[in-house]
């Protein structure tokens, strides 16, 4: 495979594309390890620890998975959370994830870890952090990732909480490399929590939010000029602001994008009307994520092979993506040329 370069590239070649999509090692910069939960881990947990769910079978759970919009996803999403209750249980599933984007080509991983969502319930702080790092931190030595983990805010509690956890954090030395925010967007704009990034880059934090899936592109903007962030996570409506566009462009501003989360959750119809081959032709530094693929239909070797079979993107237009993904990232120098170099030998 020929070198990846920095520049927007864009193939026109479906012939290639007609042939078995070839496993392109990844970085995978939007994934939430909350939305990792299949029903099965949800079913063996529950039962662990004693807990009656909802519903009586993994038939009716997921039926459940059907979503008018982000919060149908939410509520559900929320509810399943419950059966996480111990270390080992964060531990577990941050395990079965791991295993799964292994499969998946995925050589790094950002996971963002959600800690207001268990603190509220009365999980410890400790018990929710020390899980999920326990297993992050043998990461590449167990299935070959390098992982990186983000504390994501819930943008629709007030920011004195998110404050108060990020505090807790970084009392407790807790091993993240970022902050984030997610959750409910419409009429919860980035400005919100403006103290809440201003700490983070002061503790030496990476900085990312979710804007413009749901919100607005002014969300996006708000969330460059007033947060800071170096990366946005979806930032698909930027396509209705072509000044936004150009300005993202210029500054080859991150953008991750989640394709089946995208049509699950209804900010598009369908895959075919999805806007990331017009983000592509606009030049922007798209990368493709699961973001929560129990909830959505796939995780990312899943989003490449649909959007293959619906858009015919050739091999360089897959490369550009993947690489895309390693440059975006937090990762290190040394890492994203190991990255890299692996990508550029295929």
């Amino acid at each position: 495979m020929e070198n990846i370069v920095e520049g927007p590239v864009v193939s026109e070649l479906p012939d290639q594309a007609a042939a078995p999509a070839k496993l392109l090692p990844v970085a995978e910069l939007h994934l939430h390890i909350e939305g990792t939960l299949e029903p099965e881990l949800i079913f063996a947990l529950a039962e662990r620890n004693g807990i009656d769910l909802p519903y009586p079978g993994l038939d009716e759970l997921r039926r459940r998975y059907q979503f008018t919009d982000l919060q149908s996803f939410l509520d559900l999403y929320y509810a399943n959370m419950a059966v996480l209750q111990t270390e080992q249980d964060f531990a577990d599933m941050t395990r079965a994830y791991l295993e799964r984007a292994a499969l998946a080509g995925v050589r790094h991983a950002e996971i963002m870890m959600d800690p207001q969502a268990h603190v509220s319930r009365g999980i410890p702080l400790e018990t929710c952090v020390n899980g999920v790092a326990s297993v992050l931190a043998t990461s590449v030595e167990d299935y070959g990732i390098s992982t990186i983990l983000i504390a994501a805010f819930l943008r629709d509690l007030p920011e004195d909480s998110a404050l108060e956890v990020l505090e807790a954090l970084l009392a407790m030395g807790a091993p993240i490399g970022a902050v984030g925010l997610d959750s409910a967007e419409v009429g919860n704009p980035p400005a919100k929590f403006e103290r809440v990034f201003a700490r983070a880059r002061e503790a030496g934090l990476r900085l990312t939010a979710h804007a413009g899936e749901e919100g607005p592109p002014s969300y996006i903007i708000e969330a460059l000029d007033v947060l800071g962030v170096e990366r946005i996570d979806h930032g698909i409506r930027c396509m209705e602001d072509p000044g936004l566009v150009e300005r993202l462009v210029d500054a080859r501003t991150p953008l991750t994008v989640c394709p089946l989360s995208n049509v699950r959750l209804r900010t598009v119809d369908t895959l075919a009307d999805h806007p990331l081959p017009a983000m592509l032709a606009a030049g922007l530094n798209v990368s493709v994520n699961s973001d929560d693929p129990a909830y959505f239909g796939g995780y990312v070797d899943d989003n490449f092979a649909q959007l293959q079979a619906v858009f015919e993107l050739s091999d360089f237009d897959r490369a550009r993506l993947a690489a895309n993904s390693v440059h975006s990232s937090f990762a290190s120098e040394e890492r994203k040329a190991q990255l890299l170099d692996e990508l550029n030998g295929l």
